[in-house]
């Protein structure tokens, strides 16, 4: 039996795991992971490399640090202002902190860091308002995840740079992407979310979580009288790590290093005290980000991301070379394809699948390119699409069949309007 077969096994039972409530998501996917280790799917070294993945030291600091904020009555008055600004409109309410959320994903390119800015003041707010975290956690988590640098500002402004580094690989240098072209390609997706997220997502969230919420831990610290310079290191602290992570590549600084910073400075100011710190670290969230992140890389390592890939091919010269027909090829599966391995990893074998398809018949591959990013960009089904899924998921208390059930439409349509857009402004012929 080869090391893909095992592997393709292996994942599939995972799948099942998550899906049968029996166990924790976070115990399901460490066994997986010690399962591919074991079965040699995964290596050892490589296993114990992810629990110091940079994205799980980054969540741990980010929770540090938004444990401390919590404690301050800054956080409260906020949350309470913004719900009174909303008027008691849970609408209103969405709405604001869904732009918030997607306008800090055009400067911050990771949606994990972002999602950890928005998260404190949300569940702050939608307790004022009595809503529970799976209400409102869904519907911004995944805002923040699918309009990730769509506007050519910030890490958005390097987009066009990178497709054009797979044209110049290629040798296929006659089209080039324009600094403008992806937001072009993917703008009417960003309205489609705001609108979608903030007035209908969370009609079809869960009232309450479908399991045991992970921020438990969290709120335990989320009490308690500070001193005066106590609360306003903590403000500091916690807006001056956003702004940091904003600026992250001018600072000189990796994402996680600014986090880790921010947890250790509430502990030494004293707002929170070593225990009060150790106890908010979501010790299931983090494991199961390190479980999804093996589980996504020994499915790219065994070669499943390229056994798809040489059958798209046999796909696409199956059907033709129809332009909306390619389109929603190059759609469809790396949506899929992503949420079970990384975006990253994903678009290293469609981006050139893209090329070669139009290389062979003259056409421009920008459309195509344009799709497979904003497909790979928009994965957030299953823990393993993108580390903020496992944090959102963790928070709010959902399943991966919760988070199927108000995503599936969504995506549905996204996958409709990203076609039928970006391959009439930009066809292949």
């Amino acid at each position: 039996m080869s090391q893909l077969t095992i592997c393709f096994i292996i994942f599939i039972l995972t799948i099942i795991g998550y899906c049968s409530g029996l166990y924790s998501l976070a115990s399901i996917a460490l066994t997986s992971m010690m399962c591919l280790t074991l079965t040699g799917c995964l290596g050892a070294k490589e296993a114990l490399g992810y629990f110091a993945n940079s994205n799980v030291i980054m969540v741990g600091g980010m929770c540090v640090v938004a444990a401390g904020f919590n404690r301050t009555k800054f956080c409260t008055n906020l949350a309470t202002g913004i719900a009174q600004m909303s008027r008691g409109s849970v609408t209103k309410m969405m709405i604001g902190y869904v732009l918030i959320g997607v306008l800090l994903s055009q400067f911050i390119q990771s949606p994990v860091v972002v999602f950890g800015i928005v998260y404190p003041m949300l569940l702050a707010t939608s307790e004022s308002m009595g809503l529970k975290a799976s209400k409102v956690l869904f519907p911004v988590g995944v805002a923040i995840i699918c309009t990730c640098c769509i506007l050519p500002l910030g890490a958005g402004a390097t987009v066009a740079a990178e497709l054009n580094g797979y044209l110049e690989s290629y040798g296929y240098t006659q089209f080039t992407v324009g600094l403008t072209d992806p937001m072009k390609g993917r703008l009417p997706m960003l309205i489609f979310s705001i609108i979608y997220f903030g007035i209908f997502a969370i009609k079809f969230a869960p009232d309450e979580p479908v399991v045991k919420t992970m921020e438990m831990e969290v709120k335990k610290t989320a009490k308690g009288n500070l001193s005066n310079f106590a609360e306003i290191a903590a403000i500091v602290i916690f807006f001056g790590d956003a702004l940091a992570l904003m600026f992250a590549k001018k600072l000189g600084l990796d994402s996680w290093e600014i986090t880790v910073i921010g947890a250790l400075l509430m502990i030494l100011t004293n707002v929170l005290k070593p225990k009060e710190a150790a106890q908010s670290l979501p010790l299931n969230i983090l494991f199961l980000i390190v479980g999804s992140n093996a589980i996504a890389a020994a499915l790219s390592n065994t070669g499943a991301g390229e056994f798809i890939g040489n059958n798209v091919i046999k796909l696409v010269n199956a059907v033709g070379y129809s332009n909306y027909l390619l389109g929603l090829i190059f759609f469809i599966i790396p949506f899929i394809l992503t949420q079970f391995m990384s975006n990253r990893g994903t678009m290293l074998i469609f981006h050139p699948i893209a090329i070669a398809t139009c290389a062979s018949m003259g056409g421009n591959p920008v459309g195509l390119m344009i799709l497979i990013q904003a497909a790979c960009l928009s994965s957030f089904m299953t823990p393993m699409s993108t580390s903020a899924t496992p944090y959102i998921m963790g928070l709010g208390g959902y399943d991966i069949p919760s988070m199927i059930k108000q995503g599936i439409g969504f995506a549905a349509v996204s996958c409709v309007v990203s076609v039928a857009w970006t391959m009439t402004i930009f066809p292949v012929l």
